[in-house]
């Protein structure tokens, strides 16, 4: 009796036990389909104890990985290291306030298998994105903002393939179509009442802007920049020359394009004023190389050297054939070219052409002869 008694207990004991073993089991299976189904499924690199421990984990303190640390948190700049361990990248974040707990971010990102796809590069993060939002903007190093470059004498098709090429959702059509035919919203950033193109306003440098931003952002942007870089002197020294502005600007731009030294560049534009002074024509390349347009055999806007009948060509921009400034600036020129038409060097010179020694440098002579002897062997 005392046997058979002795066998009931234990056998209601192994009971009790498989029955907490089961719900043991039921349990971990249900936190782990509760995390599967908010987290995702659990990598296959887990061990068995990270495929038993980490869904418990995770689910216990998913408000933690769902919440933002601060909801009125300012964006960071977050430089992640080629290499650089997913504990170290956690426990940085930790330190820069962007998430609280660097050890349940990296439970996380072990778990979903994330550990082995954060990318490095700079990043832009805010303490008011969850770590979950966080992580996922760790799988991408597509910096937030892209940057453009303008050179100083590019014309608006050499902007608007930068801009296209930069990372920007702008094609070189739409850049193009809205520089041409610019709106009046575009005049207002300008110190000119109206312009029938954008060339010459499209002030040279290097621009951050956003890869969200669309063209008309894009264009307050440089348009800001060459209304922030023209002072009252500038615009005294244009009237002083008996300039408009836009003539002022118009002028720049083919002192830009003959410029190659910086230092030349009030010489250069002495000539000009002297010759615009003698009713001389201004005879100068780059005007009619801007009326030519695309070279496709050699994948320019600038063709050179040009032929006889280049020079001869019929347009309001051949120089050579008409008298006066051409009728828009042929490029955008940087401030040193507008500087240089404020205040151009005095002399008599009324021709200039290349020095023969590639130093990229001019001789300049008075008379036609002078010029003539000037030239390269």
């Amino acid at each position: 009796m005392a046997k058979k008694r002795k066998n009931r207990l234990i056998s209601f004991f192994l009971i009790i036990i498989l029955m907490i073993f089961l719900g043991m089991v039921a349990g971990i299976y249900l936190v782990n389909a509760s995390a599967a189904r908010e987290f995702g499924k659990a990598s296959s690199n887990l061990s068995l104890t990270q495929r038993i421990l980490y869904p418990i984990e995770l689910y216990l303190h998913r408000d933690g990985l769902n919440s933002p640390l601060n909801p009125i948190g300012e964006d960071q700049d977050f430089v992640v290291a080629p290499g650089e361990s997913v504990s170290m990248i956690c426990f940085r974040l930790e330190q820069s306030g962007l998430i609280e707990d660097a050890e349940l971010l990296r439970t996380y990102l072990v778990y979903s298998g994330l550990d082995r796809q954060l990318q490095s590069g700079q990043f832009k993060l805010n303490p008011r994105m969850s770590p979950i939002e966080i992580a996922l903007d760790l799988m991408d190093a597509t910096p937030s903002e892209a940057i453009i470059t303008i050179l100083p004498g590019w014309r608006i098709e050499e902007v608007a393939a930068n801009i296209a090429g930069s990372g920007l959702a702008i094609s070189e059509e739409a850049f193009v179509s809205e520089a041409y035919s610019p709106l009046a919203l575009y005049m207002s950033y300008l110190p000119v009442d109206d312009a029938p193109t954008l060339e010459g306003f499209l002030y040279p440098g290097s621009y951050l802007i956003s890869r969200e931003a669309g063209v008309e952002t894009v264009l307050e942007n440089i348009l800001t920049e060459f209304s922030d870089n023209i002072d009252e002197e500038l615009i005294n020294g244009f009237e002083r020359n008996g300039l408009s502005f836009y003539e002022a600007v118009t002028l720049a731009s083919i002192v830009e394009k003959e410029a190659v030294v910086d230092d030349e560049k009030p010489l250069i534009a002495s000539v000009f004023f002297n010759r615009l002074a003698e009713g001389m024509r201004l005879e100068t390349d780059p005007t009619v190389q801007y009326s030519l347009g695309y070279y496709p055999e050699g994948s320019t806007w600038w063709k050179s050297p040009l032929s006889t009948m280049d020079l001869g060509i019929e347009s309001p921009y051949n120089t050579y054939l008409v008298y006066g400034l051409p009728p828009t600036p042929i490029c955008n020129p940087d401030f040193g070219s507008l500087q240089a038409v404020a205040f151009p060097a005095q002399t008599p010179y009324l021709y200039f052409r290349a020095a023969c020694d590639g130093s990229g440098r001019h001789n300049f002579s008075i008379t036609y002869e002078e010029h003539l002897n000037n030239a390269c062997d």
